[in-house]
């Protein structure tokens, strides 16, 4: 089904940051000459033909005291699909993609701050259980930039660049405290908004408390760098970004600080970080690109390499989707699966 440039236009807001307003669908229609009704409607359809996976609340792991890291582990290629469904189980693995490289298997990995296991043994459970040739941690060491969105206008070219409109390292906090009622309003706004005129009602009710204090609360965890934003999350295939590569960058350590920025502040790059190296893996630096096809991603790593001067790199495109979904934040599951592993040996 084909979707028209309003919808395009609306795509864009909803991704960018969905208002922290009572009637955010009003908000939004008045941004686009609409009305709140044909806004609800357009999101409504937008979900039906799976061009929105979500609308939540987007929560930064590190702020909430999870550790968490990107993990990379190398099978033969006739077990690799067992070695996934395996490590899936883990409540707390939110994104793995089979990619081209004798590490073959990528996945992401949190764990809470109250885990028994913690992250590093948590990985060696999970080679073992899957009898990975090799597994590689590679924590975040900075993080330059982090937010994806996606221009579905098309208007866009795939080597534009952005002033500081993104989250990075600045953004973080480790020292909020979170009461008892904070940790009732991130497992509901971490949900699927429910599509009505006043989603945030809804949820403050749910709540027994007003919408008004749900609103100014969201809005300090936004402040305090807890909450990036609430914003749609889309399917990337469905939207038409079919290709994603992920660009890993041999980068000098004392060029980090002024390569990675140049790299963060093109749009079709979503993630930027400083990772640790090891002797069979000398990339210091990772870019995630996302792009409607290789070449349109092939184009921009070469436009990457000419701005920053770094000619030792890699791409490492993504040939099969395992998992993709979002961190459940202070879910019992994560803690249940432990119990298991622990139990059980």
């Amino acid at each position: 089904m084909n979707i028209d440039n309003l919808d395009t236009e609306l795509l864009n807001i909803l991704q960018s940051n969905f208002p922290l307003d009572v009637k955010p669908f009003e908000s939004i229609g008045n941004k686009l000459g609409i009305s709140e009704l044909e806004v609800l409607k357009r999101v409504e359809n937008l979900k039906h033909i799976k061009y929105i996976r979500q609308i939540s609340a987007i929560f930064d792991t590190r702020s909430m005291k999870y550790k968490s890291s990107l993990i990379a582990m190398s099978f033969d290629d006739d077990k690799i699909d067992a070695a996934a469904e395996l490590i899936n189980s883990h409540p707390g693995i939110t994104h793995n993609y089979k990619r081209n490289h004798f590490y073959n298997l990528w996945f992401t990995l949190a764990v809470p701050p109250n885990s028994a296991l913690g992250l590093d043994k948590t990985v060696d459970i999970l080679a073992k259980k899957t009898n990975a040739k090799s597994s590689r941690i590679l924590p975040t060491l900075k993080l330059f930039k982090i937010g994806v969105k996606l221009d579905m206008t098309g208007k866009d070219d795939i080597s534009k660049t952005e002033e500081n409109d993104f989250y990075g390292e600045a953004n973080i906090s480790n020292h909020f405290d979170f009461m008892p009622e904070d940790i009732d309003i991130i497992k509901e706004v971490q949900e699927d908004f429910p599509l009505v005129a006043e989603p945030f009602t809804v949820i403050s009710s749910k709540l027994g408390i007003s919408v008004n204090d749900l609103i100014s609360t969201l809005k300090v965890f936004q402040a305090n760098g807890i909450m990036r934003r609430v914003a749609a999350i889309l399917h990337h295939r469905k939207a038409g970004f079919r290709a994603n590569a992920m660009g890993v960058w041999d980068v000098p350590i004392d060029r980090i600080e002024d390569i990675a920025p140049k790299m963060a502040s093109f749009k079709s790059v979503s993630h930027c970080y400083r990772r640790p190296t090891y002797p069979d893996w000398p990339y210091s630096l990772f870019t995630m690109i996302h792009g409607r096809s290789p070449k349109e991603c092939n184009s921009l790593i070469k436009k990457l390499s000419e701005v920053s001067g770094i000619n030792k790199y890699d791409a490492l495109y993504s040939s099969k989707e395992y998992k993709k979904t979002r961190l459940k934040f202070f879910s019992q599951d994560q803690l249940d699966w432990e119990k298991n592993i622990i139990g059980g040996n």
